[in-house]
């Protein structure tokens, strides 16, 4: 089996064949369970959003874009986007129920803050049938975390403590129940300095003990407003989204546009993995086919212009990829 930093860097690495205004179906998509977040990050999308939505995917809608998307050739289905998925673990467990067991996706995946995992919705999640669930560390201690994920400190402990009941889940329960498949890991965005020397502190003893594997991820700029971040938090985003650390990506083309389907809760297909603002929606998917809102015009266009190395006077043109 793949390990998950093989599986990111299938998905980042664009094929020959996708290197084309209107590719194959993404390898991979991600689907926007629940928009919504109990975290406050200073580096998140999220944030640029003027009214944070209060509503969840319609469990029909999943239904119906999903079974396109497996027909179309879908692989790797992720259940989240830019919200955190276990805001309504109901729904969550569900729809991973549905994409395995009816409709046979060879891998399904997620990534969570861990703050809202608690042990019943994370075993029915295992139960269920996830492949692969994946904790975001990206603070060393309660100071810090208040100061970056912008809530009280008593959400940096219940996650540590969420990580480590996850794993004696998977261990114990899944066991007791004829085991447990899914994969356990973890990404943390790399500092400078003595805060990186804190955070791989912090990893040591409260995470890596509780995955089968962790990686770095570089300070993504999402929508291109890396300045003020930078000015706030104190170091400096990467262009866009160029992968993991130790496999980063060229900007253009950027993968997001060709290997990897985005799908907010309200059904609209985006081309960017930041889009929290509905600025890079490609098709309605209540109105429209997954394929034909993929293969749509206005996303040709956009793989086009990507594909010349020259995005201006496209939606892509102010990210910080292309400054």
């Amino acid at each position: 089996m793949a390990t998950i930093t093989e599986r990111i860097d299938n998905v980042t690495r664009i094929p020959p064949d996708y290197l084309r205004a209107k590719p194959p179906a993404p390898h991979s998509v991600k689907i926007e369970i629940s928009p919504r977040c109990n975290y406050r990050c200073g580096f998140c999308a999220l944030r640029t959003r003027e009214v944070q939505p209060k509503w969840d995917m319609d469990f029909g809608l999943f239904k119906r874009i999903t079974r396109e998307m497996r027909e179309a050739g879908v692989k790797e289905l992720g259940m989240f986007y830019l919200g955190e998925s276990f805001m309504n673990p109901r729904l969550l467990v569900d729809c991973i129920a549905y994409a395995k067991q009816d409709l046979g996706f060879p891998y399904v995946f997620l990534t969570s803050n861990a703050s809202m995992a608690f042990p019943e919705a994370v075993d029915a999640c295992m139960k269920a049938g996830l492949d692969s669930l994946k904790w975001s560390v990206n603070a060393a201690d309660e100071e810090q975390f208040e100061s970056i994920m912008g809530v009280s400190g008593r959400l940096f402990r219940r996650a540590l403590a969420n990580i480590k009941s996850a794993w004696e889940i998977r261990t114990n329960v899944g066991r007791a129940r004829g085991g447990y498949s899914t994969g356990l890991y973890a990404s943390s965005i790399r500092y400078d300095g003595k805060q990186q020397e804190k955070m791989e502190q912090l990893l040591r003893d409260h995470v890596l003990p509780f995955v089968d594997q962790h990686y770095w991820l570089p300070l993504y700029s999402m929508g291109a407003f890396a300045t003020q971040r930078e000015e706030q938090l104190g170091y400096r985003p990467t262009a866009g989204n160029q992968g993991r650390i130790g496999a980063l990506r060229e900007p253009l083309p950027c993968w997001s546009a060709f290997t990897e389907g985005h799908v907010t809760a309200e059904g609209k297909l985006s081309a960017c993995c930041f889009d929290a603002t509905a600025n890079w929606t490609m098709g309605d998917l209540t109105q429209v086919s997954f394929m034909d809102a993929w293969n749509s015009g206005k996303f040709t266009a956009l793989r086009a212009a990507h594909l010349k190395r020259d995005v201006r006077g496209t939606v892509c043109e102010n990210c910080i990829a292309y400054g």
